[in-house]
């Protein structure tokens, strides 16, 4: 079974929304629900993920035998999410051999150049989609 890691900060609402399209697509994932708080967390929780944890740590050990990582471009970014990510954990998912899809959310500054501007809800669906190409 592969292992999806979904990490989301803030209100949780992009993991919330990502989970719920995992879970409605028929994938059979083991979905990790990675908050950088713990209102993200509970929002991840109640859209269906298997495991749930929150904080520096949890991204740390998640990331290290993910399959596959999902979540808002910041993700990488030290400092980003309204300073939610810590440099560790940035440089873990990185440095994480998992696949990423990063979904380019620009309100915390990074902006992805080329990139067509769509819906919160459309760009979960092309995450899923590709989620379901590997």
């Amino acid at each position: 079974m592969r292992k999806t890691v979904v990490i989301d900060g803030q209100g949780g609402r992009l993991g919330q929304l990502i989970i719920e399209e995992i879970k409605k697509s028929g994938l059979d994932d083991s979905i990790y629900a990675i908050g950088t708080n713990g209102i993200a967390t509970s929002a991840m929780m109640k859209a269906g993920a298997e495991y749930g944890a929150t904080g520096e740590n949890p991204v740390l050990v998640a990331c290290r035998d993910a399959d596959v990582i999902i979540g808002p471009i910041g993700i990488i970014s030290a400092d980003s999410l309204l300073g939610e990510i810590t440099p560790d954990m940035a440089v873990a998912i990185g440095q994480s051999k998992a696949v990423k899809l990063l979904l380019p959310v620009s309100h915390c500054n990074n902006q992805i150049v080329g990139v067509k501007n769509l819906a919160m809800t459309d760009m979960v669906k092309e995450a899923v989609a590709k989620l379901k190409e590997l």
